[in-house]
């Protein structure tokens, strides 16, 4: 059982990542427009782990494989990932990025990076930003 602090931390944390992926998201909305967060999320992570076969990318984004097949549909339909046969098990595929889902990740993560990057320098004290530094591989061990 959490204890009181730690509650408060986690409520505190909570509201703190929900504001902070809203900020992401609208720094890099006119790169990535049109589309739904999970698509952005597959996009982000077949780019960040390379290509995947729909039960892979249900387990990772924490879906059912039904709405992890509708969200590679709808990035198939606009060009951004496409489908291969797999290479030791033909009756699943394996889904990568295409040229065009790999420009798109790249203008959201250049959007995002710069906007995160000027709000640590300007928002943050240099004592800050190496706390913030140390606190990375803290974070990283809740979202293994």
């Amino acid at each position: 059982m959490p204890t009181d602090d730690q509650a408060r931390a986690a409520d505190e944390l909570t509201d703190v990542i929900a504001r902070f992926h809203r900020r992401l998201r609208a720094a890099s909305a006119a790169a990535e427009d049109e589309l739904t967060p999970s698509q952005v999320s597959v996009v982000a992570r077949l780019g960040r782990d390379g290509p995947a076969t729909t039960a892979a990318l249900a387990r990772a984004e924490i879906v059912r494989p039904q709405s992890m097949r509708t969200t590679l549909a709808a990035l198939e339909e606009r060009g951004l990932v496409d489908r291969r046969p797999h290479p030791t098990d033909g009756r699943q595929v394996v889904f990568s990025l295409t040229e065009q889902g790999a420009r798109l990740r790249g203008t959201g993560r250049r959007a995002r990076r710069g906007w995160l990057a000027e709000a640590i320098e300007a928002e943050l004290s240099p004592a800050d930003q190496r706390r913030l530094a140390e606190a990375l591989p803290v974070l990283r061990r809740l979202v293994p």
